[in-house]
């Protein structure tokens, strides 16, 4: 546990806690779909639509992180490897985490779809 918040500390709390916060929010969706068993179209529409803003969050996260790597070794003048591969580290950490969000909006948009599919098959 310790790790997880060390890296997201790493990759920028103002990126990094953000996306974390919208895949609760994706995760609340799709438990609220889960519970009302209705006509899943708005939600499965919302939670892509958060789960495609986690990934460009992410990415804004990753400029972010090398103009600051670049910003540091122009200041400094020189490179050291420790200033690279921070300013790395914070560049790769956020499009990790909003990748990762993704893939999980679209795991819960296909378990949405699931029983409509099956429902479809069942008219034929």
């Amino acid at each position: 546990m310790v790790l997880f918040i060390h890296y997201f500390n790493d990759g920028g709390s103002y990126i990094m806690y953000p996306i974390l916060i919208l895949l609760v929010v994706i995760s609340a969706l799709f438990v609220k779909a889960l519970i009302a068993k209705g006509d899943f179209s708005k939600t499965k529409s919302l939670i892509a639509s958060i789960g495609w803003f986690a990934i460009a969050w992410g990415y804004l996260g990753r400029t972010i992180g090398f103009i600051q790597a670049f910003d540091n070794i122009e200041a400094s003048g020189e490179i050291t490897p420790q200033m690279l591969s921070g300013g790395l580290k914070m560049a790769l950490l956020g499009p990790l985490a909003g990748i990762i969000v993704f893939i999980v909006a679209r795991l819960f948009m296909i378990i949405l779809a699931w029983p409509q599919r099956n429902n479809i098959e069942n008219f034929k």
